[in-house]
C-alpha cells in the first residue's frame, strides 16, 4: 500500500494508483495523511470541510466519508481492477464490511473517541520518504559529501509531483499549512541541490536554473545568493555583481529592506576576490 500527497492525492498497491473524484472524500482522506498516527478530531476534520459554515448534519456526512474511505482503502489494498474512483461501492468488499483478502478497513482508519486515526502499518508514504532524503542530503552536505547529498536532494525532488491537492478547493488550516510547508520544503531541496551542484564544481548547470528561481521567487534572497556565487566561480564576477544590484532593487520596491547581511557579505566577498568563495574540498 502507497500514499503519495506530494501533488494529487493518489493510493496505489505497487501495480495501479487511484484517485478519489470526490472532492470531500479526498480532502478527508488527506486530511487524515497530514495527521497520520494521530487522531484527526471530528472537530478538525468540520472545519477543514466547511470552514466556519458547517452543514447541520455534519457529523453524519463525516461518519459516512469515513466509512466509504475504508471501503476504497481496503479494495486499493486488495485488488486494484475493483475501485470505484469515487470509493462508493467497490467491488470486492462483502456485507461484513471485510474484504476478500482478509482486510478489516476498521484496521485502516481507527474511530476514538474524540476522531479518527489512520494507520499505515507499514504503508509507503511520499512525505515520510521526502523528510527521510532531505534529513539525509543535509547530514551529507554537513559532512562535506556533496555527491551524496545531491542525490538525496534529487530524490526529494523526484516525489513532488505537483501543488498539494492542486485540483482541490480544500482550504482549510490543516491543509493550507501542510500545502505551505510542502511548497518550502520544495524550495530548500532545490537549494540543497543547488548547494551540492556548486560544492562539485558543477557552475553552469545551475546558472539558468537559478536565474530562473530567482525571477519566479525574487524576494527569497538564498537563490540570489546562489546565482551571485556560481556566477562569480564561473569566472563572471561583473554579473555576480549585477544580480546583487537587482537583488537590492528588487528587495527595496517590494518589502523597503536592504539585503539581509549574509547576501551583503557575499557581495563584499565577490568585490575583492576573497579566497573563500574557492571550491571547497569536495567527496
Amino acid at each position: 500500500m502507497r500514499y503519495e500527497l506530494l501533488g494529487p492525492l493518489r493510493v496505489s498497491n505497487g501495480r495501479e494508483s487511484h484517485l478519489l473524484s470526490a472532492p470531500k472524500m479526498e480532502t478527508t482522506l488527506a486530511v487524515l495523511l497530514v495527521g497520520a498516527g494521530r487522531v484527526t478530531t471530528k472537530n478538525s476534520l468540520v472545519l477543514e470541510l466547511w470552514g466556519d459554515r458547517p452543514p447541520r448534519r455534519a457529523a453524519a456526512a463525516i461518519h459516512v466519508y469515513i466509512s466509504q474511505l475504508r471501503k476504497f482503502l481496503a479494495a486499493a489494498a486488495a485488488d486494484p481492477a475493483g475501485i470505484d474512483p469515487a470509493g462508493i461501492d467497490p467491488a470486492g468488499i462483502d456485507p461484513a464490511g471485510i474484504d476478500p483478502a482478509g482486510i478489516d478497513p476498521a484496521d485502516i482508519i481507527v474511530t476514538k473517541p474524540s476522531g479518527y486515526l489512520l494507520r499505515l502499518d507499514g504503508a509507503s508514504f511520499d512525505v515520510t520518504e521526502f523528510q527521510d532524503a532531505m534529513r539525509d542530503g543535509r547530514a551529507q552536505q554537513a559532512a562535506g559529501s556533496y555527491a551524496a547529498a545531491l542525490s538525496a536532494a534529487e530524490r526529494a525532488l523526484s516525489l513532488v509531483r505537483g501543488p498539494v491537492l492542486a485540483e482541490s478547493a480544500a482550504e482549510g488550516p490543516v491543509l493550507t499549512a501542510f500545502a505551505a510547508w510542502a511548497e518550502e520544503e520544495r524550495l530548500a531541496a532545490l537549494e540543497l541541490s543547488v548547494e551540492a551542484r556548486t560544492a562539485l564544481g558543477r557552475h553552469r548547470e545551475v546558472i539558468s536554473l537559478l536565474g530562473a528561481l530567482t525571477a519566479q521567487y525574487p524576494l527569497r534572497e538564498s537563490f540570489y545568493s546562489q546565482l551571485m556565487l556560481v556566477l562569480y566561480r564561473a569566472g563572471r564576477q561583473a554579473e555576480a555583481l549585477a544580480v546583487y544590484r537587482g537583488a537590492q532593487q528588487v528587495l527595496r520596491a517590494e518589502l523597503g529592506l536592504e539585503p539581509c547581511r549574509s547576501l551583503r557579505r557575499l557581495h563584499d566577498a565577490i568585490l575583492t576576490r576573497d579566497r573563500l568563495l574557492d571550491l571547497p574540498t569536495a567527496s
